[in-house]
């Protein structure tokens, strides 16, 4: 007799989906935002951020060297090995503007790199690898050779003279150096730059990202959409009405008694744990991001996302309890997202509706006033001051390897201090819609 399967419960199916249409629409909606973004800023720097002649032109930036050139080489343009480099053309046109921060005639010119470095080989010069607001960072090439007056080089573009001097540009396949220099070639270069292109792709570009941005966030709103639609199921008639659960339960449990010594290898003995928190808090963030928009979408947190964040928080929470956050224990922590027999323990109650305008204001508003409170309690004004959580641990420490007991009082501080930031936690994490209050007890 053949195995006969049974067909999956249509709810069940019908839930599976729901949750599957909502992460695959907010992940949608993610690069729709992205898409929108980028339009938007390309339109507006088209808009905006020309001059009087058309060109989009960079701030000038003061550049100064006691060697005899600034160069930047390493432009590279199509592929030199025969690829298609059509494309290239349609950059536009680029153009260099130098002048000099004091008198005398400056020199800008552009030219393959291989002709470039032959030019200025054994000549010292600076290579800027990157402009800041404030100068910029580069290595110094040293050599002692007088190079030839830069005239008598061929260029593919170049300028010079007193004032300000403009060298444009159309762009070509292959390496390409920019160099800049006193027009006698001496050393001791002072000059202001300024690079600027045509671009006149910029425009039909973001109108095309806004019109792909546009599309992707319709579909992303119909799939969340469909998602949250579930109706949620009522509670029978007959059932009694339970107490509501406490949105955020933190319970922790000192084991007694403890080794004296264990504590001082217990952070190399919890590095597996590290490991694997660092990838899920990666994750944990990333959910977040996903569970705002479906809670802006549809006001609910998908519940498959929830219980992850969950995990990760009981997860941080059991290993913090084992080493640097407690001490208080000296089980080893499971490796599992869910609720184990361990002293250390954390329950969110899972909300069936979430503001939608708390969503997007809780983490980088709301909870404000917790980041200041925790950031003394947990370490970060600055660096070098340990936080009164590190404080506390410490004493303990200290306390157990000399007289081998935990202080009580102590213990009631550390876990209180975890309990609040494992409250702001759960609420930056959108899990919660009440507030944090400010106490360390329960």
């Amino acid at each position: 007799m053949s195995a006969t399967t049974l067909p999956q419960p249509p709810s069940a199916a019908r839930g599976t989906g729901r949750v599957v249409a909502i992460i695959a629409g907010a992940l949608i909606a993610l690069c729709a935002a992205a898409l929108l973004l980028a339009g938007g800023a390309g339109l507006w720097a088209d808009s905006t951020q020309r001059d009087a002649d058309g060109w989009l032109a960079s701030p000038w930036h003061r550049l100064q060297t006691p060697t005899r050139a600034l160069t930047a080489e390493g432009l590279r343009l199509g592929d030199l090995r025969g690829g298609p480099d059509g494309w290239v053309e349609d950059l536009g046109s680029i153009r260099v503007r130098v002048r000099r921060t004091d008198r005398g005639p400056v020199f800008v010119g552009l030219a393959p790199e291989a002709r470039v470095d032959a030019y200025l080989r054994g000549v010292a010069h600076t290579e800027v690898d990157e402009v800041r607001a404030s100068g910029y960072r580069g290595s110094v090439r040293t050599g002692s050779r007088a190079p030839a007056p830069p005239s008598s080089t061929g260029w593919s573009a170049s300028a010079a003279g007193q004032g300000t001097q403009t060298a444009r540009w159309d762009p070509e396949a292959g390496r390409w150096a920019i160099v800049v220099m006193n027009a006698d070639g001496r050393p001791g270069v002072s000059v202001d730059v300024q690079v600027g292109a045509r671009a006149g792709w910029l425009l039909p570009l973001s109108v095309g990202l806004l019109i792909a941005g546009g599309l992707l966030a319709a579909g992303a709103a119909a799939l969340i959409g469909y998602g949250a639609s579930g109706a949620t199921p009522a509670t029978a008639a007959s059932e009694p009405v339970a107490a509501p659960p406490e949105p955020v339960t933190v319970t922790a449990t000192l084991d007694e008694p403890l080794s004296r010594w264990l504590w001082l290898v217990k952070w190399l003995l919890a590095i597996p744990h590290y490991v694997i928190l660092a990838f899920l808090w990666a994750a944990f963030l990333v959910v977040t991001l996903i569970a705002m928009i479906a809670i802006v979408f549809s006001g609910r947190y998908p519940r498959a996302l929830f219980d992850f964040n969950v995990g990760v928080l009981r997860w941080s929470w059991r290993v913090g309890f084992y080493s640097c956050s407690a001490l208080a224990t000296d089980r080893y922590p499971p490796f599992t997202l869910s609720p184990a027999d361990y002293p250390a323990e954390l329950e969110i109650a899972y909300p069936e509706r979430l503001s939608r305008w708390k969503a997007v204001l809780k983490p980088w508003l709301l909870a404000v006033p917790h980041y200041l409170i925790l950031a003394a309690l947990l370490g970060g004004w600055h660096r070098t001051l340990p936080g009164v959580l590190g404080v506390l641990v410490a004493v303990a420490a200290v306390l157990l390897l000399v007289r081998g007991r935990y202080p009580r009082d102590v213990f009631s501080l550390v876990v209180g201090i975890n309990r609040w930031a494992l409250r702001v936690a759960a609420y930056a994490g959108l899990m919660r819609d009440e507030y944090p209050p400010f106490r360390l007890e329960r």
